[in-house]
């Protein structure tokens, strides 16, 4: 069996709000096989930090710059994992309609990941599974900064769980 634990990050918004990576990110992404972040990381030191920890796959967000583009963030990304046809995009756009939206954005996309809203949210129906992670250091309304866990196992999302570390 194939079996990969993904950590979910997105709005990491580096120098403003990640001076360096937080004690508890690092924890919640410590044991992690793959990182995947979903843009607007801002610095590409933070992609490098989190590349200590595990393999890192971004997409360029709104606020990233040719840096991070050239650290290897596309606008979107599409990767096989562990069976799982996985996409990444930072903005999908308003809340109502998304599933809708991603779908035919991505046709053969299993799960796709987002951020952008900084606003952590977990949907699907029986096409599509969409996971935004929020933002570990800056939460704006929401009661916490999150990340999220990923778990593929041949051919199939076993669980996805947003995870508090403020």
């Amino acid at each position: 069996m194939t079996r990969l634990h993904v950590g979910l990050i997105s709005d990491t918004h580096a120098p403003r709000f990640w001076k360096a990576m937080p004690p508890r990110v690092a924890e919640e992404l410590a044991d992690v096989d793959l990182i995947l972040h979903a843009g607007d990381v801002c610095l590409p030191g933070v992609l490098d930090e989190l590349a200590a920890l595990a393999p890192v796959h971004a997409v360029a967000g709104n606020n990233d710059g040719p840096e991070v583009e050239a650290w290897g963030a596309p606008p979107t990304l599409e990767l096989k994992l562990a069976g799982v046809h996985v996409a990444m995009i930072h903005d999908a756009g308003a809340k109502q309609g998304r599933l809708n939206r991603m779908h035919r954005r991505f046709p053969d996309a299993d799960v796709v990941v987002f951020g952008h809203s900084h606003i952590p949210l977990h949907e699907a129906d029986e096409r599509l599974t969409i996971v935004n992670p929020g933002s570990p250091t800056d939460k704006r309304r929401q009661p916490h900064g999150t990340v999220g866990h990923l778990v593929l196992a041949d051919g199939v999302v076993e669980s996805i769980r947003i995870v508090p570390v403020t």
